[in-house]
């Protein structure tokens, strides 16, 4: 495993050195200051495979991708911020401005795409609207690290965190975590692949009730159970 993990290290050029004027397989020049201004970057969907993708997460793409041609799921693009009319919606009716000026607003980007490819949190989600179900295929990558050769459990609940979350939104509209109760089984092997399966369990007003798992690809080894209470916001600006 860790052997596995370490030939990934060295394939994006993190264990030693590219000779000088070569970048590490997938990755892009990504100046630091030219970041936050590239509206190329932040345009380029991350939720379609690149070099960093295994063969597990890669195989699991092409079985979702074929359910979606009979319209029953969807795929959900994901970039490295919201888009420009969220955005907005939630500075005009949710945000304090007295807690996040405009400069800070044009430098956020989504923290679960704020690592090069293949290094953090590579993953795609479908959606099915009849069943109001999300699926959630995820690989960590070896920055997520927790104990040796294991994805940091507070990867996992990030990633929870945002497939439930998503599930809810797309139902609700704009939604906050409450509460998020996870129960983990087994570790998880650092740079594997995941299968978060979730789903809308009932509505109650403002309240949005969702759960999930977490398996192995296979489908044997059950790694950890969800539940979320997600709150629709309700506009305090005008």
């Amino acid at each position: 495993m860790l052997r596995s993990c370490a030939a990934r290290l060295r394939t994006l050029g993190v264990l030693r050195g590219l000779p000088a004027g070569r970048r590490a397989p997938g990755s892009e020049p990504r100046p630091a200051l030219r970041l936050f201004s590239s509206e190329e970057v932040f345009l380029k969907d991350y939720s379609v495979p690149n070099p960093s993708w295994n063969k597990d997460l890669r195989l699991l793409f092409d079985q979702f991708t074929k359910k979606c041609e009979d319209g029953s799921w969807k795929r959900l693009s994901s970039y490295k911020r919201e888009s420009a009319a969220m955005m907005k919606d939630f500075k005009t009716h949710f945000l304090d401005p007295e807690h996040m000026k405009e400069e800070q607003i044009s430098q956020a980007q989504l923290f679960t795409r704020s690592f090069d490819e293949g290094l953090g949190f590579e993953y795609v989600m479908f959606y099915n609207d009849v069943e109001k179900r999300m699926v959630c295929l995820f690989q960590g990558g070896p920055y997520l690290e927790g104990a040796p050769g294991c994805l940091h459990g507070g990867a996992i609940a990030t990633m929870v965190d945002v497939t439930l979350g998503t599930c809810a939104m797309i139902a609700g509209g704009i939604v906050m975590t409450a509460n998020l109760n996870i129960n983990y089984k087994r570790p998880v092997p650092l740079c594997s692949v995941v299968v978060i399966n979730s789903q809308l369990d009932k509505v109650e007003g403002r309240k949005f009730f969702v759960s999930c798992n977490v398996q192995s690809v296979d489908e044997k080894t059950l790694y950890s159970e969800a539940t979320g209470l997600f709150i629709k916001l309700k506009p305090s600006l005008t």
